[in-house]
């Protein structure tokens, strides 16, 4: 890809192109280690995992590539601790921490080499981020599935906000299932992007094949925004977000919505195929997506579209 970009040399990828870790999507080590073998940065999800999991699926990407890869860590997690332990002890490359601040982390692992990449969904968020001295950001707009910033701001918007506010490089996350998407996140000045539902929608993503059927058939307008009263999602229009947001606009109080909301989860969907009734988390970009290829396969098109689109957009295109 002819982008500049200081992601490559930063985390030793080839391609400046991050897949999202999707707890459960890339709780294990097929999908990490594709897309790593394929230039990218592969990601393994610690969220849902057990430690010992987690330490496998480390093992196992490793064994399989001599690319870096990373790991996520949700630092709400009752269980961060222990998953950043691992992590330090297994000299993982690169981590990415979420749904938390990074101060205390940051230097513990670039003291061992590592990268530390921060998901913030707001200026300021980057700007504390970048202060407590992480290594690049993943900024996610409001088109994202799983968890994009509660005041639903675009990505268009949020992405060239966070590039204004701060030095350091920036990663565009929601919404962006190809190459356009990819050009567009360098056109507002990102140096990278991150693809959630895209590498939900590869054969080595490990869910429910009934979850991967629901996100091939839904549009652009497919997907809804549930749980606002605390750390909301995006999914897949269902009886679950039905109930949600009829309980919201009758007025439910919080206590109520705070129970219904966690009645249903992300496992029964993606381990279970309770499509119906689970989290079917999935962002705006799945109704871009009409197929289920090999992650390796998908990076090198991915590659090629974003080269595509950039010469079309240089006047350089044949």
């Amino acid at each position: 890809m002819g982008f500049r970009s200081r992601l490559p040399r930063l985390l030793g990828i080839r391609h400046p192109i991050i897949q999202g870790g999707m707890s459960w999507a890339s709780s294990s080590p097929a999908l990490a280690l594709a897309v790593s073998r394929a230039g990218g940065l592969g990601v393994i999800a610690a969220g849902p995992m057990r430690p010992d999991d987690l330490v496998a699926a480390i093992r196992s990407v490793r064994a399989g590539t001599d690319a870096p890869f990373a790991v996520n860590v949700p630092l709400y997690n009752k269980r961060s601790a222990e998953f950043l332990d691992i992590a330090a002890a297994e000299r993982v490359p690169v981590m990415i921490g979420s749904q938390g601040g990074p101060r205390g982390h940051v230097e513990r692992f670039q003291r061992l080499g590592a990268r530390w990449l921060h998901v913030v969904a707001a200026p300021e968020h980057a700007v504390k981020a970048e202060a407590a001295g992480v290594d690049a950001l993943i900024v996610v707009g409001g088109e994202a599935g799983g968890h994009p910033p509660p005041n639903e701001v675009s990505t268009l918007v949020l992405v060239r906000a966070v590039v204004k506010a701060v030095t350091i490089p920036v990663i565009a996350a929601g919404g962006i299932a190809d190459g356009a998407g990819i050009c567009a996140a360098f056109a507002l000045g990102a140096e990278g992007a991150q693809l959630g539902t895209r590498f939900l929608m590869t054969r080595e993503a490990t869910v429910h094949e009934a979850y991967k059927d629901a996100v091939l058939k839904a549009g652009i307008a497919d997907t809804a925004l549930v749980g606002r009263q605390g750390l909301p999602i995006r999914q897949l229009r269902n009886a679950f977000s039905a109930e949600m947001e009829a309980s919201e606009r009758a007025g439910a109080t919080k206590e109520t919505l705070d129970a219904l909301f966690k009645a249903r989860s992300l496992k029964d969907a993606a381990l279970d195929g309770d499509i119906t009734h689970g989290k079917t988390e999935a962002g705006q970009s799945a109704g871009l997506i009409d197929d289920i290829p090999g992650a390796e396969e998908l990076v090198a098109r991915l590659v090629r579209e974003a080269e595509a689109m950039r010469l079309r957009l240089a006047g350089d295109a044949a």
